[in-house]
């Protein structure tokens, strides 16, 4: 073998070499990445959970003392339940998981149970007996809490997912995503409903 095709099967290797060390380190920190948002999302999903947990006790609470319409608890229990059964299906995907978390959100603000901005139970500005109520003033505290706990789980999963998306949109490490199947990751936005005050009829 020459001395020139001694060099060019050196260069060729070096290349070779070159390309694999960047897949390697694109996979590796991929992985890192994607094991970071999974990491995050399941913060999300335990507060989910412990939201769920604590709405019978709270609209079982409410109910009892404002008498609200049949429907609104109807709608809350049917959304919640929703949650639930998705967050336990296997093929449930976690744009699903969003969606039903926003649909529950929506409910608990028509139900008086979720005030724009996190304003918790705005329910007891029209029914004032509330306030004296032990059992209401734990629940909302706890209601409260969770909630708070549940948008920093939010935030953090956003952040995760933001950080992997960019990570993965880069060249060449796209290229690597796109061969090996790492997806984009959705992002928590706002639901409509978070930027309107609650309409709720108290009167029916």
């Amino acid at each position: 073998m020459g001395k020139t095709a001694l060099i060019v099967l050196g260069v060729i290797v070096l290349i070779v070499l070159i390309i694999g060390g960047i897949a390697f380190g694109s996979y590796n920190t991929l992985v890192t990445k994607q094991q970071a948002v999974k990491s995050q999302w399941s913060m999300v999903e335990n507060q989910m959970q412990r939201r769920a947990d604590l709405i019978p006790n709270i609209v079982g609470t409410v109910k009892g003392v404002a008498g609200l319409e049949e429907r609104v608890f109807t709608k809350i229990a049917e959304a919640r339940t929703n949650l639930l059964s998705t967050m336990q299906n296997p093929a449930s995907t976690t744009e699903d998981k969003i969606a039903a978390d926003n649909k529950l959100n929506q409910s608990l603000r028509d139900g008086g149970l979720l005030g724009t901005g996190g304003r918790f139970l705005s329910i007891a500005e029209n029914y004032p007996q509330l306030k004296s109520n032990e059992s209401f003033l734990k629940l909302q505290d706890e209601l409260a809490g969770t909630e708070n706990r549940l948008a920093t789980a939010r935030r953090d999963y956003t952040l995760a997912a933001q950080d992997y998306n960019t990570t993965r949109s880069r060249f060449p490490t796209v290229l690597i995503a796109g061969l090996l199947g790492f997806k984009d990751q959705p992002y928590f936005q706002a639901d409509e409903g978070a930027k309107q005050a609650p309409k709720v009829d108290f009167g029916k």
